[in-house]
C-alpha cells in the first residue's frame, strides 16, 4: 500500500475518479498547468481533480486564463500516467484552495486506482 493510502484528499480523488470515470486538469489551450513541487527540488507537479467544480475553483487570479478539461479515466491511466512517469512529473491530487495536497508518483496513483472496484 502506498504512503497516501490514509490521506483523505487522495482517497477521495481515487474513489471519485473511479466512480465518475474522469479526472480534470487545468488547460490554457495546448498548455497544461504545471507547477514546481513544494516537496522535491527540481520536480514538476501537474495537479488533477476528481471534481470539476473543485478544479474550476482554481481558475482565478494567476490561473484565470486556465479552463477545466476533462480526461477520461482510461485515457489518463493508459497514456497520461505512463508519460508523466517517464518525464519524472508528479501528480497533485485534489489540491485545496491553498494548493495543499498530496504529490504522488504516477505509478502509485495507477496502483491505487487499480485497487478500487
Amino acid at each position: 500500500m502506498n504512503q497516501f493510502a490514509q490521506d483523505p484528499s487522495f482517497q477521495r480523488f481515487v474513489e471519485e475518479a473511479k466512480t465518475n470515470g474522469v479526472v480534470y486538469v487545468l488547460a490554457d489551450g495546448e498548455d497544461l498547468l504545471v507547477v514546481e513541487s513544494v516537496e522535491f527540488e527540481e520536480t514538476d507537479v501537474m495537479p488533477f481533480w476528481s471534481d470539476e467544480a473543485a478544479a474550476k475553483a482554481h481558475c482565478s487570479e494567476e490561473w484565470a486564463v486556465y479552463k477545466t478539461e476533462a480526461i477520461p479515466l482510461d485515457v489518463f491511466c493508459d497514456g497520461w500516467l505512463k508519460e508523466m512517469y517517464d518525464d519524472g512529473v508528479l501528480i497533485g491530487t485534489n489540491w485545496d484552495e491553498s494548493l495543499n495536497g498530496p504529490e504522488v508518483e504516477p505509478r502509485e496513483l495507477l496502483e491505487a486506482l487499480s485497487l478500487v472496484q
